[in-house]
């Protein structure tokens, strides 16, 4: 697949990715950083994303169901390929666990803190981060699901 190739692609999945995200298109083209005016465009298949827009997509909804089953995986596996020729993956078990501070830790759970950006996240069991925000009430709340769902 190349750079063309993908672009289409996106172009095609773009209304779907919004959707799913349950996004307004005000919404989606502020995300994405792109006019209303370029996005209807996008959606209805006139204009061609740029690959700027497309890596963005995929950075911002690389969770999305819609990418991840047009694809067959991550769509920034996709974009490194397509970009670098090859992927890197990397080991991310202890690298970055210097910035990361533990606030608490249950059942296989574990909600951290950054010291350097103010943002939070929850891993699981196997110490891979499932989520992120910026808001401690929201990790704490997230993480306190998780950890209560698994004891009812």
């Amino acid at each position: 697949m190349d750079k063309q190739t993908f672009t289409e692609i996106i172009q095609t999945k773009f209304k779907m990715v919004r959707i799913e995200a349950g996004y307004t298109q005000d919404t989606m083209a502020n995300t994405v950083g792109l006019s209303k005016k370029t996005l209807v465009q996008i959606e209805k298949e006139r204009v061609l994303p740029n690959w700027t827009t497309c890596v963005s997509i995929c950075a911002l909804f690389r969770d999305s169901d819609v990418l991840n089953t047009t694809f067959g995986c991550d769509p920034l596996e996709v974009i490194q390929i397509i970009s670098r020729h090859h992927c890197a993956y990397p080991n991310h078990d202890n690298t970055s666990d210097i910035y990361w501070v533990t606030i608490d830790s249950k059942a296989g759970y574990t909600l951290q803190s950054n010291k350097k950006s103010d943002l939070y996240r929850v891993l699981n069991e196997e110490r891979q981060p499932i989520f992120g925000t910026a808001k401690n009430r929201e990790a704490e709340t997230y993480f306190l699901r998780k950890t209560q769902s698994l004891f009812v």
